[in-house]
């Protein structure tokens, strides 16, 4: 009917099946002229409304570009030729010449259609030039594809059509329509070039991805600069572009939080009404649980029931406080209604894309059979090949749109997340702040927001893998009926299997991770007292404990590695397992069922489409039940209670600037006041003193002021801006003057005046860059003190009108608090007109403020000025007391121990500060000496000695040797191909040839069993319409398993070897590293922190344990998969070859580019994530100091930029992966593309069982293919861990620890020490620190040796141990060289006691004698000699008591009292004593004095002094400065000299007299 009413609409057939019965088909003229006309031409009509809206919106006129004119050119002509074709239709029906037959229809409506079509483009194209940033318009580039492509079948016809006449019959109609056809490509091309107007060209000079085409956008041809530029050279944070507006944290955070106010809203409201019927419901059961009791007294009822009812009820006790404590199930639909239409987009592109999959098996099947029916036309065949290539396009294309959006989404939902913790850690009430940690609320934005973004990643394959399953089923029920079952059923059983060992791998792992910690841990105390193993010469003790943790790493890795093996055996056989049963029952069920080639390749695509949802589900389940933990903790955080921001009022009607009326306060929601009915009323300008014992409340006062606390009744009121000083500093991480300004604009002047006014002019001075100098994480290059009136500068500076100063004098010193009190805070100073409330203990400032208040137990007991309090005799006047009674005392205690500045260590070489004006550089290095070696226990904080303090001009340029720590080489660019002959080697040659073969001889099997069924299926020709023979079909069915099994075996026998060979390696990488460190001279573990020694040990280690071999194998057999294809592809049509090379070139440079920049992107977002991660980390630590000076938005931004600078290199890095995804895809399409193209020019010579053969291998060379590219910037990315581990292999050693040349056996005897022009330097580069000393010290003399710091006392030890080498000279002991024998003889047989106690995790026993040389009555009696029986005895384990890191479980003293009992054991007949002064309290330190100068009487004693006091019964003391011995005598000829020793015992109060009394 319809097609009648079209012939006569055209005037000609419609459709006649003859048409493309012939060798070459054609399409009839009336179907070119009606469908192919109207499809392009409806689409345009549809999309056209859309366009039109943005014409009628007001919009700024950007100017018209060339490209616009042109387009419009281009359309104009076309209208032109429509209206000449209604022009050429009405002449000749209406003309002159016109003859009785009139034009049909379709002449007259095609020309109309189309002249309105191009009025309507002309337009739309001027409404996508008004539309804000658009460079092109997608729908008009696909209107004008698709009419090209429409236009294709009318011009082909047409030539033929006047080739085989000869001429041309219609010439106007003719040339009309080339005419039109050329202006179309034209205009097609036109449609793909970016339109970018002048105002947009900056941003895309910052954003590429803005000024992209369709085209580029849908290939990502924009990302190509990057990848060039990534290629050329290392990519850095500068490089990277803009983000666009929508992925911009801001944006995201923005519209995250509008859906999460509501959402929250609803769920708070579910919440309330829940908690309503549970306190019903439990007032109810309080009731009947009461009557129940009372019944069950009246009747007696056991004891037991009751108990068992207590049971019961703590059960539900335990229930309820599980039961949620806040609202919930509210995140998950706040996430949806952000994204949902990214949601949807994403899940539109994965249907077509799932669909499309399922085509190409269908397209497979029918090549297949072309190629068996030898009647079929060529063209048939050329179809469906260039059918394959349309198909594998477009689902390539539609899935790197869905990966994109799918991946920008999850980066989108992390980003929201951590937005969102941000932002609610601003606000976050107090008891909430308890409940969480820093570590876990960071922990929140790191784990919990990733395992978010990793879910969304793949979210769709939840509903996708379900249909494609489906489908799949479908599909092969078709093909062979219910045997599918059988495989189907294989496929099943293998998921508990798999999940089995997941389980079992699951406990492996974390007994692994046990091992792990506690080798690191080990590690971890041996490097920071590395120095203690040196002189004790006790590494080998520690090496073997190592050691021995490792071997049970080492099994626990083996039995993980061949639990892998197994479970690769039952993935890589089920394909081969599959296919086997099915085919199996198929062939068995009924004789009349044969395998054809159709059959069986199509069903083989289909499983390989099967196997990926059934592999993907469990695991997309696995990652699901883990997001919900995080669910839950981001629901309670992001849901819990906010700081009331009502508790202080702004009031301007109150005439004081501080006010609380009758208020209460508690730390808690529920808690007991802490701070009860406070009234306190200050006026503006005064400066008032809070004072009260420890625990009175002052600091909670403070917090109160700032709001912090929850207002029980009455109110506060406050006038003006606050600035608050807490009693911890808070540092940023960030320039010092950063830190002071605080977001206020910088003025010099005033700048200088704060600084001058907190005395921080001397420390400046010191800084390498000034007020320039970067702080450390937490102020880590600061002292407390410096901290401290940092802090106090930045209140000083941010011109608020009341001070809030919780202490912040007690971390300085007397004369510095003096001058800040007087210049800053006091009644002179520069705050002097501002309300200030200071809290103090310092009772020499009291008599200059205005008013006291004295706090006792949270109340003001007493409030007014000094004078009438100390006259009223009340709380004031004891509080007084007792502090002048302790202030006395601790004076005379700091006499004792000046030298212990308050001093601290910094990373980065920048040089320490006193706290005190500096009285000039050398006087004060020379009171650092000690502190640096205190420093050593510091951990990472290390310092070299002798580096004298002198600022120099230039203090930019750094010296060589003056910086302290080099910045850690970052590799870049090609790994060395000798990193990866490295690795083999310590896998061992033998096990690398082998796994080869094994995997090699695995592939043969897998191509076999391919071949062994192509030719199977073709017993379906051989025995056609044939009964088939039994013993075939058993022994066709019994090769296929058997090959199929074999492949399972070999994958199973190589993978156990690539497990035994890789533990191989890392058993002797890590034992090369270890050997080696532990043998690297003192200098390295100076010069680098020890973060970055561990670093190697932990990360680099772990990734040649884990993640190097399963990168290996997986590249292995990618390769091997890749290789193996093409080779079965040119079995089959040898043709391919040809083909090989080209593609082989491009995939080449494809990979090599990607490789580059993608592992630059990857550091890059390593290095830009760790600052988003401190920043929050130091915010949380800094609240109430933000809070304080009402700083939130200030952060709130600072956080949005850190986040996005993180998002400018992950951005870049997805799209990266989808930039080569394309390319990859596209060449494994073309590769399916000439399989099928040379199936079919080759037909006759090939069977149909090698066609399906070689296109279903094809089919599956694209994820291959795409897989080896990951794979090999994978492996390269963890190759570079053996680099790194290597280097630190190559480390130069320290001399040998038993050389040839041995000293005597009980050497040395008398223990004479000489040295002879001694002369060393710590680092070839630096200046000598002893300059040629010359003495000679006599068996069992007792020398003092003291100096100001930095005049080499502790080198002098460090010499006579060789932790640092000669320059020239020697030292002789008993008389041998030193330098001639091994560093353990020496160090075993001269012992130190040494400055800071530093003990290991282990037991006390370990701790005296690692090598269990000695019996336990030696320990005991060394024990009783140095005071710790009494205490051991005590222990329950005794000597097996366990020791925590660091010796934390004991005391200071104790553990100086170790180190003398290791002393004691050792016995030697030296003894060099570097005397403890900061750590040890005056009982112990005579303790150890008297048991030296008995036990060792008959030894040389060398002492280190820094109380002279100790060394004046000496028999000689020697004076060192500047390296040189400028006096050794004896104590009294010494100061009779009045020389250098004199000036000092005079400083230190030692008199003749003194000496004399000794």
């Amino acid at each position: 009917m319809c097609a009648a009413a079209l012939e006569e609409f055209c005037g000609s057939i419609f459709w006649n099946a003859s048409y493309l019965d012939k060798a070459d088909p054609d399409l009839p003229v009336c179907l070119e002229q009606t469908v192919l006309v109207w499809i392009p031409l409806g689409f345009l009509w549809l999309c056209a409304p859309w366009h039109l809206i943005s014409l009628c919106k007001r919009t700024q006129v950007k100017h018209k570009s060339k490209l616009y004119l042109f387009k419009q050119l281009v359309v104009s002509l076309l209208l032109l030729t429509a209206i000449a074709g209604l022009a050429v239709t009405l002449g000749e029906d209406y003309g002159p010449h016109s003859s009785s037959e009139k034009n049909s229809p379709v002449y007259y409506t095609n020309p109309v259609l189309f002249a309105v079509t191009w009025i309507l483009m002309l337009l739309c194209q001027e409404a996508v030039r008004r539309r804000e940033r658009a460079v092109d318009s997608t729908t008009l580039f696909l209107f004008w594809l698709l009419l090209v492509l429409c236009d294709i079948f009318p011009f082909q016809t047409l030539l033929r059509q006047a080739l085989s006449l000869g001429e041309v019959r219609d010439i106007p109609r003719f040339s009309l329509f080339n005419i039109s056809f050329g202006l179309e490509v034209i205009a097609l091309i036109l449609s793909a070039v970016a339109d970018v107007s002048r105002e947009d060209q900056e941003l895309i000079k910052k954003n590429p991805e803005a000024g992209a085409a369709f085209i580029s956008r849908i290939t990502f041809n924009w990302f190509n600069s990057m990848v060039m530029k990534g290629f050329k050279q290392s990519l850095v944070q500068e490089d990277m572009w803009e983000l666009n507006e929508v992925e911009t944290t801001a944006h995201i955070s923005e519209s995250f939080q509008q859906h999460v106010r509501s959402e929250l809203g609803k769920a708070r409201v579910r919440f309330q009404k829940t908690l309503k019927k549970r306190v019903v419901k439990n007032a109810l059961q309080e009731e009947t649980s009461q009557t129940g009791f009372t019944n069950s007294m009246g009747k007696g009822v056991s004891q037991d029931v009751l108990m068992m009812e207590d049971k019961k009820k703590n059960k539900d006790e335990k229930k309820k406080k599980e039961e949620k404590s806040y609202p919930s199930d509210w995140l998950i639909m706040s996430i949806y209604k952000t994204f949902k239409w990214i949601l949807i987009e994403s899940a539109v592109f994965k249907l077509l894309q799932d669909l499309l999959a399922f085509v190409s098996p269908q397209l497979l099947k029918m090549m297949i059979s072309f190629t068996q029916k030898p009647s079929s036309y060529d063209w048939e065949g050329y179809l469906y090949a260039v059918l394959l290539l349309v198909v594998a396009l477009l689902q390539s294309l539609f899935l790197q749109q869905y990966f994109q959006r799918c991946f920008v989404l999850g980066m989108k939902v992390r980003t929201a997340i951590m937005a969102a913790v941000y932002k609610k850690a601003l606000v976050m009430s107090n008891d909430n702040r308890k409940e969480s940690t820093v570590g876990e609320t960071v922990n929140l934005m790191s784990a919990d927001a990733q395992r978010f973004n990793d879910v969304t990643n793949f979210i769709h394959l939840l509903w996708s893998c379900p249909l494609q399953i489906v489908i799949s089923i479908a599909f092969l029920w078709i093909e062979l009926g219910p045997s599918v079952l059988a495989g189907l059923a294989v496929m099943v059983l293998m998921v508990p299997i798999n999940g089995l060992l997941a389980n079992k791998a699951r406990k492996l792992q974390v007994e692994n991770m046990k091992f792990k910690d506690k080798r690191l841990k080990i590690m971890n105390e041996m490097l920071n007292g590395i120095k203690i193993l040196k002189l004790f010469a006790w590494e080998p003790s520690f090496q073997a404990q190592v050691e021995g943790i490792r071997g049970e790493e080492l099994k626990v890795m083996r039995k993980f590695a061949y639990l892998t093996s197994v479970s690769t055996f039952v993935f890589s056989c089920a394909p081969a397992l599959v296919s086997l049963a099915t085919f199996a029952v198929f062939v068995g069920v009924s004789p009349d069922n044969v395998l054809t080639a159709e059959k069986a390749f199509t069903s083989i695509s289909l499983f390989n489409i099967l196997r990926f949802p059934l592999a993907m589900l469990p695991m997309l389940i696995a990652s699901i039940v883990q997001t919900s933990v995080s669910k839950k903790r981001l629901e309670k955080f992001l849901g819990g209670d906010e700081l009331e921001s009502d508790i202080v009022r702004h009031d301007s009607s109150f005439n004081s600037a501080v006010s609380i009326c009758d208020g209460s306060y508690a730390w808690e929601r529920d808690a007991e006041p802490f701070l009860k009915n406070l009234s306190l009323d200050i006026k503006p300008g005064r400066l008032v003193a809070v004072v009260g014992a420890v625990g009175s409340g002052k600091s909670s006062l403070m917090s109160a002021l700032l709001g912090e606390m929850h207002c029980t009744k009455g109110f506060i009121n406050i006038q003006g801006s606050l600035a608050f000083v807490p009693q911890q500093a808070w540092i940023q991480n960030a320039t010092l003057r950063d830190n002071i300004l605080f977001g206020s604009p910088y003025e010099d002047k005033k700048f200088q005046n704060v600084i001058e006014a907190c005395a921080l002019g001397p420390d400046l001075k010191l800084l390498a860059a000034g007020d320039l100098t970067e702080i450390g994480e937490k102020g880590i290059n600061l002292s407390g003190g410096q901290k401290q009136r940092v802090s106090l500068a930045r209140a000083a500076y941010s011109q608020a009108d009341i001070y809030l100063l919780d202490d912040p004098l007690s971390a300085v010193d007397a004369h510095v608090g003096k001058h800040i009190f007087d210049k800053v805070i006091g009644p002179n100073g520069i705050l002097k007109n501002k309300t200030r409330i200071l809290v103090t203990h310092g009772i020499s400032f009291l008599p200059f403020v205005d008013e006291v208040v004295v706090l006792v137990d949270g109340r003001v007991s007493e409030f007014g000025s000094y004078k009438s309090l100390r006259a009223s005799k009340g709380a004031f006047s004891e509080f007084l007391d007792t502090y002048a009674k302790e202030h006395s005392n601790q004076s005379t205690e700091e006499d004792g121990c000046q030298d212990t500045e308050d001093l601290e260590f910094m990373p980065d070489g920048d040089d320490t500060q006193p706290d005190f004006p500096p009285e000039d550089a050398v006087s004060f290095t020379l009171k650092r000496e000690n502190s640096i070696r205190r420093s050593q226990r510091g951990g990472s904080v290390r310092l070299r000695k002798n580096s004298t303090l002198k600022v120099t001009e230039k203090a930019g340029e750094t010296k060589k040797g003056q910086r302290l720590i080099e910045k850690e080489a970052m590799e870049t660019g090609h790994v060395k191909f000798s990193v990866y002959l490295q690795y083999l080697r310590a896998m061992g040659w033998g096990y690398s040839v082998w796994v080869l073969i094994i995997y090699f001889i695995q592939n043969v099997a897998f191509i076999g069993q391919n071949l062994w069924l192509s030719d199977w299926t073709n017993d379906a020709t051989v025995y056609y319409n044939k009964t088939y023979p039994a013993s075939m079909r058993d022994s066709r069915v019994g090769v296929f398993g058997a090959l199929g099994v074999a492949q399972g075996l070999f994958v199973f026998l190589g993978t156990l070897l690539l497990a035994n060979a890789s533990i191989n390696a890392s058993r002797i990488m890590h034992s090369q590293l270890l050997n080696n460190i532990l043998r690297v001279p003192m200098i390295f573990f100076d010069t680098t922190p020890i973060g970055r020694v561990v670093n190697r040990f932990a990360k680099d280690i772990f990734t040649v344990d884990e993640a190097i071999p399963q990168s290996f194998r997986s590249w292995l057999l990618c390769l091997l998969g890749v290789l193996g294809t093409l080779f079965v592809i040119c079995l089959a049509t040898p043709f391919f070859a040809i083909i090989i090379v080209p593609l082989a070139v491009i995939y080449y440079f494809v990979q090599r580019f990607y490789v580059a920049t993608s592992r630059q992107l990857r550091r890059l977002d390593s290095v830009s994530r760790s600052p988003i991660y401190s920043h929050f980390g130091e915010t949380v630590s800094g609240l109430s100091v933000i809070r304080a000076y009402k700083h939130q938005e200030r952060f709130l931004k600072h956080n949005e930029i850190t986040i996005d600078e993180n998002l400018k290199s992950v951005y870049p890095w997805i799209v990266s992966n989808r930039w080569l995804a394309i390319r990859l895809e596209s060449l494994g399409n073309l590769v399916v593309f000439f399989a099928a193209l040379f199936a079919v020019i080759s037909r006759e010579t090939i069977d149909s069982g090698l066609v399906g053969l070689s296109i279903s291998y094809a089919l599956n060379v694209t994820q291959t293919l795409n897989w080896l590219v990951r794979m090999t910037s994978e492996l390269e990315t963890n190759i570079v861990a053996v680099e790194r581990v290597s280097e630190y292999c190559e480390i130069e050693n320290e001399a040998e620890w038993v050389a040839q040349h041995r000293p005597p056996e009980n050497w040395p005897q008398a223990g004479r020490l000489q040295f002879i022009d001694y002369k060393v330097r710590y680092r070839p580069e630096l200046d000598l620190v002893l300059k040629g000393i010359t003495c000679d010290i006599t068996s069992s003399e007792k020398i003092g040796i003291v100096g100001r710091t930095g005049a080499g006392k502790s080198s002098l030890t460090n010499c006579l141990f060789r932790i640092i080498e000669a320059a020239e000279g020697h030292i002789l002991i008993d008389d041998i060289d030193i330098a001639t024998i091994g560093l353990h003889d020496l160090r075993n047989n001269i012992t130190i006691i040494p400055q800071d106690p530093v003990l290991f995790s282990g037991t006390l026993r370990m701790n005296l004698d690692p090598f269990d040389k000695f019996s336990d009555e030696n320990i005991w009696r060394v024990l009783e000699l140095s005071h710790l029986k009494d205490y051991i005895t005590g222990l329950e384990e005794g000597l097996q008591h366990e020791v925590a890191e660091g010796g934390e479980n004991l005391s200071v003293g104790q553990r100086q009292l170790l180190c003398l009992a290791r002393a004691l054991l050792r016995k030697s007949r030296i003894l060099i004593l570097d005397e403890a002064t900061a750590a040890v309290d005056l009982e112990t330190d005579n303790l150890i004095q008297n048991t030296i100068r008995r036990e060792f009487s008959h030894c040389t004693v060398l002492t280190i002094a820094h109380r002279l006091h100790s060394i004046m019964d000496s028999s000689r003391v020697m004076v060192l400065d500047a390296g040189k011995i400028v006096e050794f005598d004896s104590p009294n000829n010494l100061l009779e000299k009045r020389g250098h020793f004199y000036s000092m015992a005079k400083d230190a109060g030692i008199s003749q007299q003194t000496v004399t009394s000794l």
